[in-house]
């Protein structure tokens, strides 16, 4: 159908529709999917990457080892690359040797000292070959792996969120699945590790409890990644079975597979159905003045009128994008306050319980619970950026009513970000607390100067300078400057806990505004290319009709019945797009509803 259509547009002289429409073909032909990896540190990510593929390419480890995003594709060969940050703050791509890939990879000799924004390997694989791409994130709370899922999760096809059966989900976890929900339209959780749990159903049973509290209504499968390596070793079928990841694959081929190509077909017929229209009024306009030539006359007046008003709209070309421009600039100063407002409570909340606790015996628990806090809170501010995207895209289309109905742009690919840089922020370490050894110096030094001076009023009584009562003067004093110099350590770790928190956070303000303001740009560009391709678009339309009808009727009589012919002919092909596009159009097929279980 694209191919008629491309040949029709380029017949008829319209290279822009013929443009449209062959970028619609090129993403026909790819048939490359993303697969987002993500959950929290230490959950089995890059060990389930490995089973999925078969391959032992994602280091393992028992600390965190995916530390930035890793992007996994085919090629008839393997190889591997950084993307770091260049000078003039654009990215390069460094080729590298596949097994300089581990841990260490943010610290590689390679990267020269530069961020490494994320890492990309290419391995022959069969399901890597039918068009998967796999995205492994680094986990989230740690190293920005909240931010770098929620940023890759926009031109996902799927998020895989992975949570082992040891525990039950956690509330950051809950708020992440909220919020990817919403960004992309297929999701699944998946409770990993059940081979090392026997009570792993039921915690299954209370996470999927969980979500229906909260009300997220995503699949969960059970898998094992190690009963999964086992049976493609050993070509065990029943271990592939018990592994879950029957389920995972039938998961991909009805919530991603089909869903993609309904999409797509709505695209495609979407797409040639307007080529159809713009191209069945130019040839419909001039098939009317050959046959007609007192209906050519009318038909051109009525062009004529359509053309006025098309160019009048065109004119008013700076109403829409002030409009557009206005409204740009509103987003960005809301969403900045937006984000700072969020990053105020968080420091007004932290400041808080940083008064009423010491934090140098819990900083472990404040920093799990400030970086979950503000990846909560920066996904949120995502989400409104989104809302509000559409709403002020929604509100330019109606300067274009006089068109009739337009197309909105999908602003969702613009949200794509890189969340490296706020990633690289961290919490500051506190000074680690005193030793008991030098506790007890600080106690003797205390009650040096009170013994002492017991000591010498005693003498003076004819006691001996060290007596019960310079002891116990000694001890007394000993003991308020211990409690004193506890104390003032107790101040001094709560105001450095509070520097820290204040610095983290204009450190994340810092990085994510600059990823805001780079992403509203994107939308800027994106809904003003948009909206001036269908204004050209329209007018170009016109002018052509126009300028065929006017043709038309002083074209010699001989060469009409040849006309006349062509035009039917593209015409019939036109008419017969639109209605097999329509058919297209109809009730999109339902995907098949997968078990909560496995």
């Amino acid at each position: 159908m694209l191919g008629e259509a491309i040949s029709v547009a380029r017949e008829a002289g319209r290279g822009d529709l013929a443009g449209r429409l062959e970028n619609v073909a090129a993403r026909v032909r790819d048939p490359r999917r993303r697969i987002v990896v993500c959950g929290l540190g230490n959950q089995g990510k890059s060990q389930f990457v490995n089973a999925l593929l078969n391959l032992e390419i994602c280091a393992v480890g028992d600390d965190a080892t995916t530390m930035v995003t890793t992007t996994l594709a085919h090629a008839p060969e393997a190889n591997a690359a950084l993307v770091v940050t260049a000078a003039d703050g654009e990215t390069t791509r460094i080729p590298v040797p596949i097994e300089a890939i581990g841990a260490g990879v943010t610290r590689s000799q390679y990267a020269e000292g530069r961020a490494v924004l994320r890492v990309e390997i290419e391995a022959p694989n069969q399901l890597l070959a039918d068009g998967i791409v796999i995205v492994d994130t680094p986990g989230m709370g740690a190293h920005g792996g909240s931010g770098a899922a929620l940023g890759a999760a926009p031109t996902a096809d799927a998020v895989l969120m992975i949570t082992d059966a040891s525990t039950e989900l956690t509330d950051p976890e809950v708020e992440f699945l909220r919020q990817v929900r919403e960004l992309c339209p297929a999701v699944a959780v998946l409770v990993g590790k059940t081979d090392l749990y026997p009570h792993w159903r039921q915690v299954f049973e209370a996470n999927a409890e969980h979500l229906r509290r909260a009300g997220i209504e995503v699949p969960m499968l059970a898998v094992s990644s190690v009963l999964r390596t086992h049976a493609l070793r050993l070509q065990d079928a029943q271990l592939g079975l018990e592994s879950g990841f029957g389920g995972v694959f039938q998961f991909l081929r009805d919530h991603v597979v089909a869903r993609d190509q309904a999409a797509l077909q709505q695209t495609v017929a979407t797409d040639i159905g307007s080529a159809a229209e713009h191209l069945a009024l130019a040839l419909g306009s001039e098939l009317v003045a050959l046959r007609d030539p007192e209906r050519g006359a009318a038909a051109v007046r009525e062009l004529r009128s359509a053309r006025t008003a098309a160019e009048e709209l065109h004119k008013r070309t700076s109403v829409w994008q002030l409009t557009l421009s206005d409204g740009i600039t509103d987003l960005v100063g809301d969403v900045d306050h937006d984000l700072r407002d969020r990053l105020r409570d968080i420091s007004r909340t932290a400041e808080e319980w940083i008064d009423d606790n010491d934090p140098g015996r819990h900083w472990d628990r404040m920093e799990e619970w400030l970086t979950g806090t503000v990846g909560t809170a920066v996904g949120d501010n995502l989400l409104w950026t989104r809302t509000r995207a559409v709403k002020l895209a929604e509100k330019v289309g109606a300067h274009f009513t006089e068109l009739g109905a337009v197309d909105l742009p999908d602003v969702r690919e613009t949200l794509d970000g890189n969340a490296s840089r706020a990633g690289s922020c961290t919490l500051s370490d506190l000074e680690p607390d005193l030793g008991l050894g030098h506790k007890l110096l600080v106690g003797v030094r205390g009650s040096y100067g009170g013994v002492i001076m017991a000591g010498m009023v005693g003498t003076m009584a004819g006691l001996a300078l060290i007596n019960p009562l310079s002891l116990g003067a000694g001890v007394l004093l000993g003991g308020k400057a211990f409690r004193d110099d506890k104390q003032a350590r107790l101040a001094k770790r709560r105001a450095d806990a509070k520097v820290a928190v204040r610095r983290y956070l204009d450190d994340i303000a810092f990085h994510t505004g600059k990823e805001t303001k780079d992403r509203l740009h994107r939308i800027h560009r994106l809904l003003r290319d948009h909206f001036t391709a269908i204004a050209d678009r329209t007018l170009r339309s016109l002018d052509e009709s126009l300028r065929a009808t006017q043709e038309a009727a002083t074209l010699e009589s001989t060469r009409r019945a040849d006309r006349i012919t062509a035009l039917e002919r593209r015409l019939h092909t036109l008419a017969d797009l639109r209605r097999r596009a329509n058919l297209i159009l109809g009730p999109a097929p339902t995907p098949t509803a997968l078990p909560q279980g496995s």
